[in-house]
């Protein structure tokens, strides 16, 4: 069985961000990559740090990461799973990889088998974006599910396709994490506008109210595409 210690990220990947003063909480997130070649070295993963670096543009609130990066191996991507949540403590943890009809995609598989329960509709929703880009989406199988209070969700594996995805399903995630019991999770809204209902939204310090704001405009600007 492949090793679930800590995967070097590619060299300038963020491990951490977001700043205290706000009204989150620290979280942890795990990102795990699903692929025979990068786990063996034969490429550089970017499916991964192209995670890291959505959490580097979209959370707000202090956060730092665990990666791991293993085979298309169900018994290797379920024991990295059961790692990042139940002993690194990982509320939220990402994978890319492994979701597609072929004999060694058993990402899904292994998902369902770590989760008490499904979220399906992510699945769905990514499934639904994707569409508007490429017709092959529909042979995708990504899916979500809870272990404990951890949310685990399946995206695609390339970088590109990752984004589309992540910028539309990352709205209901913080609301999901915190009615699982997790950390309260703050976005930059201006890069992607978490979802929650106005009685589950806390209020935001006085003194910390401008400064998010302007991080807030400073993320945006820093996420922009260059013209």
């Amino acid at each position: 069985m492949a090793s679930t210690a800590p995967a070097a990220a590619a060299a300038g990947a963020p491990r951490s961000g977001g700043a205290p003063g706000g009204v989150g909480d620290p979280a942890r997130f795990g990102v795990l990559t699903v692929s025979d070649r990068a786990s063996a070295g034969v490429y550089e993963d970017l499916s991964g740090p192209a995670i890291l670096g959505f959490f580097a543009d979209a959370v707000a609130s202090p956060w730092e990461a665990e990666y791991v990066c293993v085979p298309d191996e169900r018994p290797a991507i379920e024991a990295a799973l059961v790692d990042l949540v139940d002993k690194r403590g990982c509320c939220l943890v990402v994978t890319t990889g492994g979701t597609g009809p072929a004999p060694r995609d058993v990402t899904p598989e292994a998902t369902e088998a770590v989760c008490a329960r499904m979220l399906p509709g992510y699945g769905e929703q990514m499934r639904a974006v994707s569409l508007k880009y490429v017709p092959t989406a529909v042979l995708s199988r990504q899916t979500a599910g809870i272990r404990g209070e951890s949310l685990i969700i399946n995206l695609p594996g390339k970088p590109k396709s990752i984004r589309e995805t992540f910028d539309e399903v990352f709205k209901s995630i913080p609301y999901c994490i915190q009615l699982m019991g997790g950390p309260y999770i703050e976005t930059h809204e201006a890069v992607v506008a978490a979802f929650r209902p106005p009685a589950d939204r806390r209020a935001a310090k006085p003194a910390a109210a401008a400064a998010a704001a302007a991080a807030a405009a400073a993320a945006a600007a820093a996420a922009a595409p260059a013209r």
